[in-house]
């Protein structure tokens, strides 16, 4: 039976997104029974009023840059819905024929998403509405799938970023130059500025990583360990003194032993958090405690919606999700999730598969303890070989920087 797709965007964009758009029209275009692809114009309150954009009229030109465009070019939201609004937006999916309604986001969006189908399996009018997910997120704490889509790019990005900067640092060694990634409760991202150091192996050279052992990321802090302000500040002194110029990763969610973020939040609503600026809180008590120089770097959402840094193994990945989760709604499926198993990492496969939407539905899934070193304060190798095949490919190698030796 024939119908129409309706695609919603929710929560932050990433530099993938449109890729699963991408996917996911494709797929319904390919499949001859969807007879029109509409988007939800900014997020899931747009079925309330049916906002819809045709996406069945896009231009083959437009089209095709979906891919390689970030962002959302439908728009996305953070729109709060309520308990008492899920029969209202299963009802208006019934009165505009919508068969499959995809959603593509995190946590979140994911709670939308089961809560959805929760609702129409209640509503004898909506007994032929099928509804799945596509999981989205650069925090990587989606649980039911190995990573979600976004996180490759943003880890490209952010240990790109983290190499160039380790190299500014070096060659004017006077600051403590502390950088803070994006990740709320899960210290997946933040982990990833560790492979950094990839920067240093010229073809696997591991002499070249010993040689440059002084480069940054030197100190890196996840939100899965509580942070001690002055262990910080003794650690951060020891490596001043040893090599120079220190570079500190930190989580935008940093928390002390009480579970009180380390900067109080400056906005908070249901579950978006917006907090202070814990690097120039960190770069604070540098100065004034150390007296040492310090600079914070705040990439903020630019480590999300970089193209130049899309990692293309993430937007393949992306691609697929899409057009899987369309494929399965057309044949039948619902109340699901498309997610990844890992098959290897060397050499790097995974497979997708569906999982039912209640494993991820704000289920969220901190980075395990096991990829820390033993210090708690850097990364340990099994994570870089879990997160370097995501990245798509290695970073930009440079040579050594003079008077190392």
């Amino acid at each position: 039976m024939s119908g129409t797709m309706l695609i919603v965007h929710g929560g932050a964009p990433t530099a993938v997104m449109n890729a699963s758009l991408y996917g996911a029209i494709r797929a319904a275009r390919e499949s001859g029974e969807v007879d029109r692809v509409l988007g939800a114009r900014h997020g899931a309150r747009a079925i309330f009023s049916g906002d819809y954009i045709d996406l069945s009229a896009m231009p083959e030109e437009e089209f095709e840059l979906l891919p390689r465009t970030p962002a959302s070019c439908i728009g996305t939201s953070r729109f709060p819905i309520e308990e008492e609004d899920y029969p209202r937006l299963v009802d208006a999916l019934a009165d505009q024929g919508i068969r499959y309604l995809l959603l593509n986001g995190g946590n979140g969006t994911m709670d939308t998403c089961g809560k959805l189908a929760r609702a129409a399996a209640r509503n004898p009018r909506a007994a032929g509405l099928r509804i799945v997910g596509i999981p989205k997120t650069i925090d990587n704490d989606l649980a039911g799938t190995d990573h979600a889509p976004g996180f490759g790019s943003a880890a490209r990005y952010l240990a790109a970023s983290v190499a160039e900067l380790a190299r500014d640092v070096a060659a004017l060694p006077i600051h403590v130059c502390i950088v803070e990634s994006m990740g709320r409760n899960a210290g997946w991202l933040t982990a990833a500025s560790a492979l950094a150091r990839d920067a240093s192996a010229l073809a696997g050279d591991v002499s070249a990583l010993a040689r440059d052992a002084a480069l940054g990321p030197h100190l890196i802090y996840v939100p899965e360990v509580p942070f001690d302000e002055e262990r910080f500040l003794d650690e951060a002194k020891a490596l001043y003194d040893r090599v120079g110029g220190v570079v500190v990763v930190a989580s935008e969610g940093l928390k002390d032993a009480q579970g009180k973020p380390i900067v109080p939040p400056v906005f908070q609503t249901g579950r978006s958090v917006y907090y202070g600026d814990a690097s120039a809180h960190l770069c604070a008590l540098v100065i004034k405690r150390l007296g040492i120089k310090a600079r914070s770097e705040k990439p903020g959402i630019l480590g999300r919606c970089s193209i130049a840094h899309q990692s293309p193994v993430d937007r393949d990945e992306a691609i697929l999700a899409g057009a899987e989760a369309a494929r399965a709604a057309i044949a039948g499926h619902t109340a699901a999730m498309v997610g990844f198993t890992r098959i290897s990492s060397k050499p790097y496969r995974v497979e997708p598969t569906l999982v039912p939407v209640e494993d991820a539905m704000l289920h969220e899934r901190s980075l395990p303890l096991g990829y820390l070193n033993a210090a708690r304060n850097g990364i340990d190798g099994s994570y870089l070989e879990w997160c370097r095949p995501l990245i798509g490919g290695p970073l930009a190698t440079f040579t050594s920087p003079v008077g190392r030796s």
